[in-house]
C-alpha cells in the first residue's frame, strides 16, 4: 500500500499536468481562433477567383486548354499530407495507413 507522501505526490504530479493540459488547451484554441478568421479573411479573396475561373472556362473552348481534354487514366498519384508538430498521437500513422490502402 502506497504512503501517504508518495500519494501527495501522485497528487501533486496529477494537478501539475492537469495545469499544463489547461494550457496548452488554451493556446490551441487561440490558435484555431487565428486560424479561423484568417479562413475568413480570405474567403472574399477565393469566391472571387472562383467566379473569375468560373467567368473564363464559359468563354473558353474545351479544346483549347489540354488540361480540360479528357483521357484515359493511366497511372494515379497519390500525396499524403502529414502533421509536422508535436502531439498529433496516431495522426501520422494513420494518414500512412490509409494510403497503403
Amino acid at each position: 500500500m502506497a504512503t501517504l507522501r508518495e500519494i501527495k505526490g501522485r497528487i501533486r504530479s496529477i494537478q501539475n499536468t492537469q495545469q499544463i493540459t489547461k494550457a496548452m488547451k488554451m493556446v490551441a484554441s487561440a490558435k484555431m481562433r487565428r486560424a479561423q478568421e484568417r479562413m475568413m479573411n480570405a474567403r472574399p479573396y477565393a469566391d472571387k477567383i472562383k467566379e473569375m475561373v468560373q467567368d473564363l472556362s464559359g468563354s473558353v473552348e474545351e479544346t483549347e486548354l489540354p488540361l480540360l481534354k479528357t483521357r484515359p487514366i493511366g497511372r494515379v498519384i497519390l500525396v499524403a499530407i502529414t502533421g509536422d508538430r508535436g502531439l498529433c498521437g496516431a495522426f501520422n500513422s494513420n494518414i500512412a495507413k490509409r494510403t497503403h490502402k
